[in-house]
């Protein structure tokens, strides 16, 4: 308590955010969000030229250099849960639940480097996921029903997004909620029309060496003023102070009730995002495997020192306002004033560097979707994303960690077809087809009645069998047409 007197930090019922001098937030939250735009689109227009080829809109000149695509890989997975779920785990699940996000988080990209090799050799000159499991098997079927899970991934991420970053912009502003997601899609949406996949990997990796600065600060800060080591040790249990060992009786209950069905959907991640696929065909060939290996250790620094937040919250007895934006409460506690304009900016770059990466991703898939496409049709179809993930991040009662949990089973869905059919496994279209529609209409509910009811056996039953069914009905299936 010592540690709130000093500071005269108290919680009143909800008045934590109440009480922030809106004026001045006002003023600084605007100002970020014009300078990040300003430079986000001037980098753009300087450093690009407007695209009027659609394959170069998509895919680039299909020879960028790995460590601009690393920084882009990294920056791109960040999404929301990096920022927020990272902090929020740390706080209330202590070491064990920090390790069961970063860990699956980065060891997935590590993982994806062979089969990101394997789709570039098989076609070189390739677009999209869907447009090679169409290439691979001649059905509509099979490619429709990536098309459908890759778009809505697309939809829910950038749903996401656009709700942890309103939350924040709108408390700063004292805005209404759905303005503040509007802007935030309108922003993305102004550079990533100019030259498509160029704009999203030159923007990311600026995006990302800052985020890299910022959150490494606020992390060896955070312990400065948090009273030091001591405090970041005893917050390694979490806020109940039982969560510090992972096979312990709690770690165990946090394995199962979270680190396990995250982990599925997190392994799960690059197979069944169109966004990773894409920069497989951006990178030169020869340099995919070092873009992804250090774009994996360069993600990790940013939810591990979003994470040390947390433990410092946890170790000082903090008692949260809202749970979700933990860390964005404590760096207004820990931290001089000014500090949340770099948080700020570290946050609208997390979350715009995955909606313009989104956006990029759809725009490739509308090569799979129209006969005759076109840039007119490209943009039109990234205007309709954003249009979605804004009456997503509006629906009330959505939590961000809720949706990370639901879209991570949606990608484990096509999973095993996906690594299947990379591997050379001999599979028929009515198996893949049935297996990734079986694992939703199976799987999917199950998960979505555990993560709703927060029922941990619900949820790890869900992401298994999301995995599962769609490769065993698959490989059972295919195996009936040809002895048939």
């Amino acid at each position: 308590m010592q540690f709130f007197q000093e500071r005269r930090v108290k919680k009143e019922s909800m008045g934590l955010l109440q009480n922030y001098e809106w004026r001045a937030g006002m003023n600084y939250t605007l100002i970020v969000l014009v300078i990040y735009a300003a430079v986000m689109l001037l980098a753009t227009v300087l450093m690009t030229k407007k695209e009027k080829n659609i394959e170069r809109f998509c895919v680039g000149d299909r020879n960028t250099g790995w460590i601009v695509s690393a920084l882009s890989i990294a920056a791109t997975w960040i999404w929301a849960p990096a920022l927020f779920t990272s902090t929020e785990n740390a706080y209330t699940k202590g070491f064990a639940g920090l390790f069961w996000f970063l860990v699956p988080n980065v060891l997935c990209l590590i993982l994806f480097i062979p089969f990101a090799k394997k789709i570039r050799e098989e076609i070189p000159e390739g677009i999209t996921l869907s447009g090679y499991m169409y290439g691979k098997y001649r059905s509509k079927a099979v490619r429709n029903i990536y098309l459908f899970q890759l778009g809505t991934l697309s939809a829910l991420s950038t749903g996401v997004q656009l709700l942890a970053g309103s939350k924040i912009l709108s408390v700063l502003t004292g805005m209404p909620f759905m303005l503040m997601t509007v802007v935030m899609a309108v922003i993305a949406f102004s550079y990533s029309q100019f030259s498509g996949i160029r704009a999203s990997i030159l923007t990311d990796a600026v995006q990302m060496m800052f985020m890299l600065g910022a959150s490494i600060g606020f992390a060896v800060f955070g312990i400065k003023y948090g009273k030091g080591m001591e405090t970041l040790l005893a917050g390694l249990g979490g806020a109940s102070g039982d969560s510090g060992v992972l096979f312990s009786k709690r770690g165990i209950e946090i394995f199962l009730g979270f680190g396990l069905p995250a982990t599925v959907g997190l392994i799960s991640g690059p197979f069944g995002d169109q966004c990773f696929w894409q920069r497989a065909f951006c990178v030169q060939k020869n340099k995919i495997g070092r873009a992804f290996l250090v774009g994996a250790f360069l993600f990790s620094l940013v939810p591990l020192s979003m994470g040390i937040i947390g433990f410092v919250g946890a170790g000082i007895g903090y008692e949260a306002a809202d749970i979700s934006i933990l860390n964005f409460e404590l760096i207004r506690i820990l931290f001089p004033k000014w500090a949340v304009i770099p948080f700020l900016f570290m946050v609208v770059s997390g979350l715009l560097s995955t909606i313009d990466s989104n956006l990029c991703a759809v725009s490739s898939l509308t090569t799979d979707i129209f006969r005759e496409c076109s840039l007119r049709k490209t943009k039109l179809v990234m205007v309709l994303l954003l249009a979605v993930g804004i009456i997503i991040a509006n629906i009330p009662g959505l939590t961000v960690t809720h949706l990370f949990l639901m879209y991570g089973t949606l990608r484990a869905s096509t999973l095993l077809p996906t690594v299947l059919t990379l591997r050379g496994a001999e599979l028929k279209p009515v198996g893949i087809v049935m297996g990734i529609i079986t694992a939703l209409v199976i799987g999917l509910p199950v998960f979505a009645y555990g993560n709703i009811q927060g029922i941990a056996i619900y949820k790890t039953m869900g992401s298994i069998l999301t995995v599962v069914l769609s490769g065993a009905i698959s490989i059972i299936l295919s195996k009936r047409r040809c002895e048939a």
